[in-house]
């Protein structure tokens, strides 16, 4: 394989989007989908170089806490409930090289399965001590991570008696503004991931378990944490399947 760790960064256009892979963008079954899919044919633009090559990120904009969720939105000496857990992995390229710098932001669901929001309609109760939100910036081999809870899963009013299975949402900001995607991340063996309409739109089940965690026994802390491991690829034919941007590029 040839060394490209030292030649300059590639500001060409990205690798178009492997359309098999996703699901249509008009799919009943996710009834949402019927209002959001587009009304006309699709426009693919190309970007320009501001888009290609920007923004940077640094470890200066971070919080202390702010890869912690366990801690950062709860009273002092006190934490969230739930199972604790470690989210980690590595953020690549479409050749498989580390991308450094990528900002990822999570948020989720609490324990039982409920956002902090206004219009949140769930009965499962708030926690106090969790905010269900995070940010992190990869290092310089692409590698990420934060610490957080296990989501619960929650019903939702699709269908007569659907839920969605335990997840959590990331975005991540590669090294352009095309890059910018989101997608979710569920947890291995949960038997609701191959009930979820949402998830049952992909039409490819390898591209399903793309978005499946791996529970990381080496990386687990005996007495404290889990840990599950998450490999983001960010555009290319192995690219992890991501919600926004099926049009165009």
């Amino acid at each position: 394989m040839t060394d490209l760790s030292n030649k300059k960064p590639e500001t060409g256009a990205f690798f178009p989007r492997d359309r098999s892979l996703h699901p249509p963008a008009y799919t009943p079954t996710y009834k949402t989908s019927v209002l959001r899919s587009p009304q006309k044919a699709l426009l693919s633009l190309d970007g320009t170089k501001s888009e290609i090559t920007g923004p940077v990120f640094g470890h200066s904009m971070l919080g202390e806490l702010d890869n912690d969720l366990i801690h950062n939105f709860a009273k002092p000496g006190e934490s969230a409930i739930g199972e604790r857990i470690i989210v980690h992995g590595r953020v690549l390229d479409e050749r498989g090289r580390p991308v450094a710098g990528a900002l990822i932001e999570f948020w989720q669901a609490n324990a039982g399965g409920r956002y902090r929001h206004k219009k949140e309609s769930y009965l499962a109760p708030l926690d106090p001590n969790f905010g269900g939100c995070g940010r992190t910036i990869s290092d310089e081999n692409g590698y990420y991570a934060f610490r957080t809870i296990k989501p619960g899963p929650y019903p939702w009013p699709n269908g007569v008696n659907d839920w969605r299975p335990a997840h959590i949402h990331f975005s991540i900001f590669g090294h352009g503004f095309s890059q910018r995607l989101i997608t979710q991340m569920y947890f291995e063996g949960d038997p609701l991931i191959w009930k979820c309409p949402i998830v049952l739109t992909i039409p490819d089940r390898a591209a399903i378990e793309q978005l499946v965690a791996a529970l990381d026994w080496s990386a687990t802390i005996p007495m404290d944490a889990r840990a599950y491991k998450f490999d983001i690829v960010l555009r290319g034919r192995r690219s992890t399947l991501f919600e926004n941007r099926m049009e165009g590029n």
